[in-house]
């Protein structure tokens, strides 16, 4: 429920069958309304860059998701700036839409719990 991106019930939800029926129609269509799609952008593009962890995983990004990433925003700021939508044959398909820099995160988090219980650790002499 809790992980390194905030509070999430997708877990619960997925793992029920009939929770999963209802909130897939909801989901798709929310992640339509959200609109970040119409502008060239992935999910994984509207996390906070201003936090260590996604920094650090931004970092461990190849080149060519690094160069991707940095296209889809001069795409989507220029769009901002015109005050348009990209035309509908260019929008991000919900098929294209995968979470590329979330297992990254994960890491980077799963690293930082490690690293903290090998600071907090206690040596006692016999």
């Amino acid at each position: 429920m809790f992980g390194p991106l905030g509070f999430s019930l997708a877990p619960y939800i997925k793992s029920s069958r009939t929770l999963s029926g209802w909130f897939k129609p909801f989901a798709a269509w929310y992640a339509q309304a959200a609109g970040y799609r119409q502008f060239g952008l992935k999910y994984d593009d509207l996390l906070v860059e201003e936090r260590d962890d996604v920094q650090r995983a931004i970092g461990r990004l190849t080149t060519r998701e690094g160069y991707d990433r940095a296209y889809r925003f001069k795409r989507a700021s220029q769009c901002s700036v015109l005050q348009k939508q990209l035309p509908k044959e260019e929008w991000i398909k919900p098929e294209e839409d995968v979470r590329y820099l979330r297992p990254h995160v994960v890491e980077v988090e799963k690293e930082n719990l490690e690293r903290q219980a090998w600071d907090t650790a206690s040596v006692k002499r016999n």
